[in-house]
């Protein structure tokens, strides 16, 4: 989050507000993202960040604020991911191979699939603002 707050006040931030993995949305359904989707939604995962969440009708300055929110919160679990993601190398090379592929399961469910349901769903808030403008 240190990293992620820094970064935010670069010139680097807003190109990476835009980024988007997997555009094709055959690909996301292959990856069950809208199974993920329905654990964040329905189970305990939902209270980790209530301030990602609309009530009701919702105004341009509101869908921007909650675009940034969303930027700020995937680009963090990208950063989780990458940290990570040099551990599992590590324990690999240490021959831990058990042990990284748990890490590695683990990691991918906590950091990167959040990461592409942020971009899924700013990709749908971002259709919303140039509907309204």
């Amino acid at each position: 989050m240190v990293f992620n707050a820094g970064l935010k006040h670069t010139p680097y931030y807003e190109k990476y507000s835009h980024l988007n993995f997997i555009r094709n949305k055959s690909i996301q359904h292959a990856l069950k993202l809208s199974w993920f989707k329905w654990v964040v939604k329905k189970t305990f995962f939902k209270y980790f960040n209530p301030g990602l969440t609309v009530q009701g009708k919702a105004d341009i300055s509101e869908l921007k604020a909650l675009r940034d929110k969303m930027t700020f919160a995937e680009l963090n679990h990208l950063v989780g991911f990458m940290f990570v993601s040099v551990f599992v190398i590590a324990k690999l090379i240490e021959g831990l191979v058990a042990f990284a592929i748990i890490m590695l399961i683990a990691n991918i469910l906590l950091n990167l699939y959040p990461t592409l349901l942020q971009q899924q769903n700013k990709t749908r808030i971002d259709k919303l603002i140039t509907r309204y403008c």
